[in-house]
């Protein structure tokens, strides 16, 4: 008898996972790949970075998911490239190990997106980006310590640029980032320090387009902006930040002085795009076939912030919806070729967008339901208690949550790290 036909998944984000549970009882042999461990539910990332929630609140092992799925392997590795005219997975040796390959029948690639600068790598090292566990933890360790270090500071000037944050973006990654902050500067650390006034932080959200959260309707925006007004973020639309150095930003040539600066502006896709040697567009994306197939490569598919698609003359978001229906798509499409029968195109379901800017408040478009407020910030809660992986995380999710919404507190407020100060040894 010959052996099952190896199908390969690179990355256990949303794509991939989803790809993995759709080949649960397909005649294949399964191989997820990914760099992590776990799986990260990363709408849920920014409460990790704002001391909200802890990191295995968001995360499960990639194992424990798939550990009643028979035809399924796990395997820990980097992946350093694609061999398309071999079929093989090139991964990085680990220690005492002979680099190794993977060979595959097919294969979907769904490794995600990275940050962007816009040409500006440099200012990666002093404005984290929020795409994994680890940036989220620096980012609760840089706005925690920079409060520790304005209690410290004697000079007033000093002081005023350790309490100025600058987020870059206003998308749902920016708004939410913003609304937490200022959460966290005037409820969460209100009585916890005597020299300084924690709310007297200033919080700046820069956007270059006209609006933030430019994919909704007009009065969800404004609605949007208005409710970070009132937590006192300065929300600046229509700015372009031209620098961004070791004493904060400039939005041409006006300076803001910021101890903490953070990136939600844009997205590049994974580099190991590259190796598929196909033409990609400006942010590194593989343009795909309808049914997710890479041009020239019917064997190897394309899922997720890796993937990119028109439908209705508009390109799909890079959201976790957009990504669990195209590596379920994708895992079905690999069924149907196993069998002999033709591909089908993908065709997105939205399922509508949502964004939470704070207590109570949040923004909701689900078809031709448009809310805002106490309303929106319930659906926002209902639905990501239910997209959470395992009932553990949906109580310790739900319980946090509950917690914050009556005490105003923000339990995970811990400054992880040896060096605690900048230059440290």
């Amino acid at each position: 008898m010959s052996a099952p036909p190896h199908v390969v998944i690179l990355g256990g984000g949303f794509a991939g996972l989803d790809a993995a549970r759709t080949l649960a009882h397909a005649p294949v042999r399964v191989t997820l790949i990914d760099r992590h461990n776990y799986h990260l539910f990363q709408p849920l990332l920014y409460q990790v970075a704002t001391a909200a929630l802890s990191p295995g609140d968001v995360a499960s092992p990639i194992r424990w998911i798939l550990r009643g799925q028979q035809n399924a392997q796990v395997l820990l590795a980097d992946v350093r490239g694609i061999d398309t005219a071999g079929r093989q997975v090139l991964l990085d040796a680990s220690a005492g190990e002979a680099e190794r390959v993977i060979a595959y029948d097919y294969l979907i690639v769904a490794t995600g997106a990275t940050h962007a600068y816009f040409g500006h790598p440099e200012w990666g090292t002093r404005a984290p980006g929020l795409k994994s566990l680890d940036d989220a933890l620096e980012i609760r360790r840089q706005v925690l310590l920079a409060f520790e270090a304005a209690e410290r500071e004697q000079d007033e000037a000093a002081r005023r640029r350790l309490l100025t944050f600058v987020i870059v973006g206003g998308g749902p990654t920016g708004v939410e980032l913003a609304g937490a902050l200022a959460e966290i500067a005037r409820q969460s650390l209100r009585q916890d320090f005597r020299t300084i006034h924690p709310e007297s932080a200033r919080i700046v959200l820069i956007e270059g387009s006209p609006h933030v959260l430019g994919a909704f309707a007009p009065h969800l925006r404004d609605a949007a902006k208005a409710s970070l007004q009132r937590l006192g973020v300065e929300v600046r639309t229509g700015s372009v930040v031209t620098t961004v150095d070791a004493e904060g930003v400039k939005i041409g040539d006006e300076r803001i002085a910021a101890q903490t600066v953070l990136w939600a502006a844009g997205v590049a896709a994974s580099p190991v795009a590259k190796s598929l040697e196909v033409p990609l567009d400006k942010a590194g994306r593989v343009q795909a076939l309808p049914t997710l197939q890479v041009p020239g490569h019917p064997e190897i598919f394309v899922a997720g912030d890796l993937c990119a698609l028109q439908q209705n003359g508009a390109w799909l978001p890079g959201v976790a919806q957009v990504a669990k229906q195209g590596g379920a798509h994708a895992a079905k499409n690999i069924i149907r070729a196993i069998n002999g029968q033709p591909l089908a195109s993908f065709h997105y379901k939205d399922y509508g967008n949502m964004a939470t800017i704070g207590r109570g408040s949040a923004v909701a478009e689900i078809g031709r339901l448009k809310v805002s407020g106490v309303i929106a910030w319930l659906m926002w809660v209902l639905i990501h208690i239910f997209w959470l992986i395992g009932f553990r995380n949906r109580v310790a999710v739900m319980s946090e949550w509950a917690w914050f919404y009556f005490t105003l507190q923000r339990r995970v407020r811990l400054i992880t790290g040896e060096r605690l100060w900048p230059g440290a040894a």
